[in-house]
């Protein structure tokens, strides 16, 4: 039996800001639970649904210091069974209250610091010792460290491996070395640049990459980008440095959630068979809760996305006015930057039978419109991955992505002349290709509607379920645990 621990700042059904959420739910569960025994650890954030917490069944407690700074902070550990996969919950009112996962940037910085301490100080006691333990963004970036320093002496931690997942690397953990020392207890020698230093502070993920035995990232573009000036954030040296143990494998979605012959969250179930007929009444269920215009016959283009300018909103702020003509509706649902939520209040009000704009997330209408819009806009500046094209495929519900990391792998560009593709693609990041691009999706949607009929058939037949993907994490867990 091969002992595998995954280790994250969030994970569904408890905590879930981002898909990294979303990877740790759906991953663990899929293994085969004759062969492996995968857990899951993650902070016992106060925000957690009572649902949950109030079956959290109490392990034990204890306490133990992670530096100068913090001599002894309280470590609760309560466990919970969930789709038959073991969870552990690290509890400290003073780190995870409050009402919302992460607050203050050097507040998160402690905290997370105090996490990977524990992750690693509680296994002896839960008697769960893992053959690995994989790491999941710069929250979890001091689990390597501290492994191949503090407790590399503890004879219960020889040989436990760690693999270290990158899913967005633009947010990394950076502070002050004085700041961290104090925080972590780890030793001089580790605050070097060619270890966790980085222009002169720390850096959490950092660390990680540099100790981890191996490291992934969520697509096979996004791999070979980061290893890139343009989309290192400032690690590209690092990553071409560890070429050969960097892999990237594209995340996968939950098809018992996301599945339209079975999802109680859209008004008209439907599959590859009858699509035209479920989607065209998805889609006037939708105008008329939105107070568009009821007409099967508009083209509905659906953004569900954080509102920032990594989601390439700058692009359709230049071009907005042309993307709504008289046949096209917009839909988006989302949060963010105030300039973006206010840009698509604007265009609501300018034009309520052609925009609506749902300035919040609700996870009921986002079912309701990957069932009801014909497509779905994604031009990213990056996308490690992206779950909203993977979605929209299985949905029958065609992608207009710029050509960057995941969505360079997983939606493959319409050609008429060879009647392959399912979604339409830019590579060069403005807005003139964009509305090019889209343009010619409305083209291929009013005109020739048998070619577009088609590539929907084409991408519901696709499989971005977990299977696939979790094959090839198997390979690299017992790649590295045979060493």
């Amino acid at each position: 039996m091969k002992k595998i621990l995954f280790a994250a700042s969030e994970c569904v059904p408890f905590i879930k800001t981002g898909g990294l959420a979303d990877v740790c739910g759906a991953l663990p569960k899929g293994f085969n639970k004759d062969e492996w025994d995968v857990r899951v650890v993650i902070p016992n954030y106060t925000c957690i649904p009572d649902e949950f917490r109030n079956n959290f069944k109490y392990i034990t407690h204890f306490y133990m210091g992670t530096g100068s700074y913090n001599p002894g902070a309280h470590v609760g550990v309560m466990t919970y069974e969930y789709e038959g996969v073991t969870f552990y919950f690290i509890d400290n009112l003073v780190y995870f209250g409050g009402s919302r996962p992460y607050g203050d940037f050097r507040t998160d910085i402690e905290k997370f610091a105090f996490f990977d301490k524990a992750v690693l100080s509680i296994l002896p006691i839960v008697g769960f010792r893992p053959d690995l333990i994989h790491c999941h963004d710069w929250q979890t970036g001091l689990i390597p460290v501290y492994l191949k320093t503090e407790f590399a002496a503890g004879e219960f931690y020889q040989g436990i491996k760690t693999v270290m997942t990158i899913h967005n690397l633009r947010f990394q953990g950076i502070w002050d070395i004085e700041t961290m020392k104090g925080l972590t207890g780890l030793p001089d020698y580790v605050f070097t640049p060619d270890k966790l230093e980085y222009k002169r502070d720390a850096n959490m993920l950092k660390g990680g990459l540099v100790y981890a035995d191996y490291i992934t990232t969520v697509s096979e573009t996004y791999a070979q980008e980061i290893q890139t000036p343009e989309y290192g954030e400032g690690m590209d040296g690092l990553l071409s440095a560890r070429h050969m143990d960097l892999r990237g494998i594209v995340n996968g979605i939950d098809y018992d959630i996301w599945n339209p012959e079975t999802d109680a969250k859209i008004p008209d179930h439907y599959s590859i068979k009858d699509f035209k007929k479920g989607k065209a009444a998805n889609k006037r269920a939708l105008q008329e809760a939105l107070g568009l215009t009821v007409d099967e016959n508009k083209m509905v283009i659906g953004l569900i996305s954080r509102l920032t300018d990594q989601k390439g909103l700058d692009l359709i702020a230049e071009v907005m006015e042309q993307i709504v003509d008289d046949n096209t509706q917009f839909v988006v649902i989302g949060t963010g930057d105030e300039r973006y939520e206010n840009m698509f209040r604007h265009y609501a009000w300018k034009y309520p039978d052609k925009v609506s704009a749902n300035i919040y997330y609700a996870d009921e209408m986002s079912h309701k419109l990957y069932a009801a819009a014909d497509a779905f806009l994604m031009p990213s500046a990056f996308e490690p991955c992206g779950l909203t094209q993977l979605i929209s495929l299985r949905y029958g519900t065609l992608p207009i992505v710029r050509e960057t990391g995941g969505l360079k792998d997983t939606v493959e560009p319409y050609n008429e002349y060879e009647g392959k593709g399912t979604g339409f693609s830019f590579t060069n990041y403005n807005p003139w290709d964009m509305m090019e691009v889209i343009n010619y999706a409305k083209y291929t949607y009013f005109v020739h509607r048998k070619e577009w009929d088609e590539m929907v058939e084409r991408g519901m037949k696709k499989d971005f379920s977990w299977d696939a993907s979790r094959y090839k994490y198997e390979g690299i867990y017992s790649w590295l645990i045979g060493w």
